[in-house]
Parts: C-alpha cells; sequence; structure tokens
C-alpha cells in the first residue's frame, strides 16, 4: 500500500479524495494540508484521513511516500521542487509548472533521485479516451492524417469561486484547459514537433457573477483566445481553438482523421464520453462500446497508477502520465504562446514517447 499526502484541499481536491479513499485498491490517503488549515480539517472529517498537518510537516512525514499537489498553479513548482528534495515522489494538477525552465528543473530533479513525477491529466486513461487509442492502433481509421480539437466557452468568472488564477500568468484557456486536449492528442497521435499560432486578449477584465467575490475585477494577464496549428512528429496535423472569449459555438470538440475514417473522440476533460466511428464504406457514425475502465470520474487514477509502479519498484519515468508527457504538454503550450507573441513558426525541443495504453482487462480500482 503506498501512503498518499494531499497538499491542497480546494475545489479540485474533492474528486481526488473521494476516488483515493473509496475506489483505488493500492492507495491510502494518510495526511493532509493547505494553507487555510479548515479546509484541511474538512476534508480530514469527510474522507476519513487520520492525519492534518502544515506543508512542512507533510513532507518531513517519512509515512508518506507519494505526495499529491493540488496547490494553485504558481505554487506547482515550489510543492513538487520541495517534495522531490524531500524524498518524495510527486504528482501534479495541471500544469507541471508555470515556466518551461521549471519544468525542466522538476523532471531532471526527479531522474537525479530516482523518485516519480507526473503531472494531471488523466482523463486520457478513462474508458472513452483508451478505446479510441485502441481504434487508432488497430487501424480503424487507417493512418491518422490530422485532428481538430475545440475547447470554446466563456472562462470561469460566472461559477467558480475564486476564478481569478484562471487570467493570471499560468492561467488562461491555453493552460488551464490545453492540458486535457493536448494530453489526448499525445496520447492518440504522438509528440508534437512544431506550432504556429495566433492569440488575443478581448477583455482586459472580467467581472466575477459567482459568490463570494460576486462584482470583483480581473485584470486580465494572459490570451484568451488562441488559434493554433499542431504538427506531430508522425506528419499528422491537428488545428486547435482554444477560448474563453466566445459565448456559444457549435465546433467539434476533438476529431481525429484517417486515411480509412474518422473518429469521434469524447471531451478529453472526461474520461468517458460517447466514442463514434465512421470509416470510408459507411454511410453513417457508429457508437462504439467502450474497450477500457474506467468511464466515471475517476481523478486519481494517474496517482494510482504511479503508486503501481512505485510498489512493483518500476523504472523512474514509468508512469503513464509522466512528469516528461506533463513537460512535453507545457512545452507545446509555451511554445503556442511563443508562436503568436513573434508570429513565427515554433519548433518543440521537447519529445516523449506516446504513454503505454491500458489494458482493457482490469477491475474496477486496480490498475497495470
Amino acid at each position: 500500500m503506498v501512503h498518499i499526502g494531499v497538499i491542497g484541499c480546494g475545489v479540485i481536491s474533492k474528486i481526488y479524495f473521494q476516488n483515493l479513499t473509496t475506489v483505488m485498491k493500492n492507495v491510502q490517503v494518510i495526511a493532509c494540508a493547505d494553507l487555510v488549515e479548515e479546509k484541511a480539517k474538512t476534508a480530514a472529517e469527510t474522507y476519513g484521513i487520520p492525519k492534518v498537518c502544515s506543508v512542512d510537516e507533510l513532507l518531513s512525514d517519512p509515512d508518506v511516500d507519494l505526495v499529491l499537489n493540488l496547490t494553485i498553479p504558481k505554487a506547482h513548482y515550489s510543492i513538487c521542487k520541495a517534495a522531490l528534495l524531500a524524498g518524495k515522489s510527486v504528482h501534479v494538477e495541471k500544469p507541471l509548472s508555470v515556466t518551461r525552465e521549471e519544468g525542466a528543473e522538476l523532471v531532471a530533479l526527479a531522474k537525479e533521485k530516482g523518485l516519480f513525477l507526473g503531472g494531471a491529466p488523466d482523463t486520457f486513461l478513462g474508458a472513452g479516451n483508451q478505446t479510441c487509442r485502441k481504434l487508432i492502433d488497430d487501424g480503424w481509421i487507417g493512418q491518422p492524417v490530422a485532428a481538430a480539437v475545440n475547447m470554446i466557452g466563456h472562462g470561469h468568472e460566472r461559477w467558480h469561486p475564486d476564478p481569478a488564477f484562471y487570467y493570471q500568468v499560468g492561467g488562461g484557456p491555453v493552460f488551464d484547459m490545453g492540458p486535457y486536449y493536448l494530453t489526448g492528442l499525445v496520447n492518440l497521435l504522438g509528440p508534437v514537433k512544431a506550432v504556429t499560432a495566433e492569440a488575443k486578449t478581448t477583455f482586459a477584465q472580467r467581472t466575477i457573477t459567482s459568490e463570494p467575490k460576486f462584482g470583483t475585477l480581473i485584470d486580465v494577464e494572459i490570451p484568451t483566445h488562441v488559434n493554433g496549428i499542431l504538427r506531430f512528429d508522425s506528419g499528422a496535423t491537428a488545428s486547435l481553438t482554444m477560448s474563453f472569449d466566445v459565448w456559444s459555438a457549435t465546433q467539434p470538440r476533438f476529431e481525429v482523421y484517417g486515411t480509412e475514417g474518422s473518429l469521434q473522440v469524447p471531451d478529453p476533460n472526461i474520461f468517458g464520453g460517447e466514442v463514434l466511428v465512421r470509416r470510408h464504406d459507411q454511410k453513417e457514425w457508429t457508437v462504439v462500446p467502450y474497450t477500457h475502465g474506467y468511464s466515471d470520474n475517476s481523478r486519481g487514477l494517474g496517482v494510482a497508477d504511479m503508486a503501481r509502479c512505485i510498489a512493483d519498484g518500476r523504472p523512474q519515468g514509468s508512469n503513464r502520465c509522466s512528469g516528461e508527457l506533463a513537460y512535453h504538454v507545457l512545452d507545446v503550450m509555451h511554445a503556442l504562446h511563443d508562436a503568436a507573441a513573434q508570429g513565427r513558426r515554433v519548433t518543440l525541443e521537447s519529445t516523449v514517447a506516446r504513454p503505454r495504453p491500458m489494458s482493457t482487462m482490469l477491475l474496477a480500482g486496480t490498475v497495470d
């Protein structure tokens, strides 16, 4: 049993706590910490976690094997680095860090220490994306030629209780939602080779209309509408739109086009969703049953996968949601912003192997 300490007990932590304490069979959450102690106390009472402590106490606890870092993006680097230096493997919410330099340092430090580093999202390990992966690998649509992905909405200020960080450095549609789509693309098509892009900030300020900060103005520091073209090592291309500036749209969320047919991929922000395929000799789209498990909200699956690697003594970096994968996605996100700001094609310096596919025959709560 791998023991987990959770740092950050905010909104996203609830589903992690729920799954790691009731679904995943190879982990045990033994401690939690938050800058607001009441949040940690509430989480401990709700999910039966035995220890509430400070961040420093959690990092120095010899019983903690793996740190789950659910802090805000600006704190990802410092907490991950502190965990690695304390001899703990660490899985962090997306993005891996705010800057490329910080992300590269974390990957190198984990390698030096022989520890596991991983990053969200783990949604691509779910039934929907893994079924699509198997369809592509089995040749149902032939050789992938292109893809189209669109994350189009109007931001988080209408529902999130404290949305300001979504409009600061490390936020925006590319850094907030991009990891889901880009990780999904890498899982299906492999690493990105180069990007071009255009970007803009439509609204200089946003007004919070959710509670408890209704009426508060947010200064927007980052691009909120980005259009990109991605070129993959495989030769496939993808068009990408990431926006917090659009009230409504009817664009396809995620499609992959091959030499023998087309594939509709579910929303990469969820684990399930409908999978549809239409081959060149078919007149209609066909719904494909799941070939894999984990169709419900299974956040924490990547943590359990890392824990399996730790328990089995597998090589550093063998976890599917690896630090190398999270860094490549971070590199792509920065490349999109750089390409737009500089008006040029940006070639990626990083690369990564496609993560191992999940097994098709897993019992609920287990990983292979």
